[in-house]
């Protein structure tokens, strides 16, 4: 059987960010996809690890301490060094970052109706529950490889 689930994944994730990029722009919001699924755990937990943000964006550490860099020159997060441990750098907002959360929470919500268009109730929650599962797969299978 040939399917192509894979496939509609790779385009939905490329148009998806594309879309998102545009309507952050229009809200003047700037910042990128990136910087956006780093913000998004920051917001629902500050002052994580690297490695704790690694985890929960599913990016390359190297890829969140470049993003990281990043947003430090723009003002958005700061780096600290662990009190309790002197070898981990902390990542925190800053106010600049939390003024954001707002205007980005309307952009994700516009998203999300863009996504769903078409879809019952009922449709959406059966289409997440089989993205979870894929995404469980995934994740069992990086852990075992490692």
């Amino acid at each position: 059987m040939e399917t192509n689930g894979g496939f509609y994944i790779t385009q939905i994730k490329q148009l998806q960010d594309r879309i998102f990029e545009r309507l952050l722009l229009e809200n003047d919001i700037e910042i990128s996809g990136g910087q956006g699924r780093i913000l998004f755990v920051l917001w629902k937990t500050d002052n994580l690890t690297i490695s704790e943000i690694s985890e929960k964006t599913s990016l390359a550490k190297n890829t969140v301490s470049v993003v990281i860099n990043g947003m430090v020159n723009k003002g958005i997060v700061e780096r600290n060094i662990n009190p309790k441990n002197r070898r981990q750098t902390i990542v925190s907002l800053t106010e600049y970052a939390k003024s954001l959360q707002a205007k980005y929470e309307v952009v994700s919500q516009q998203m999300n109706i863009l996504f769903y268009e078409g879809f019952s109730e009922k449709e959406q929650n059966q289409f997440e529950q089989y993205l979870a599962r894929i995404l469980e797969t995934l994740i069992k299978n990086l852990h075992s490889s490692k």
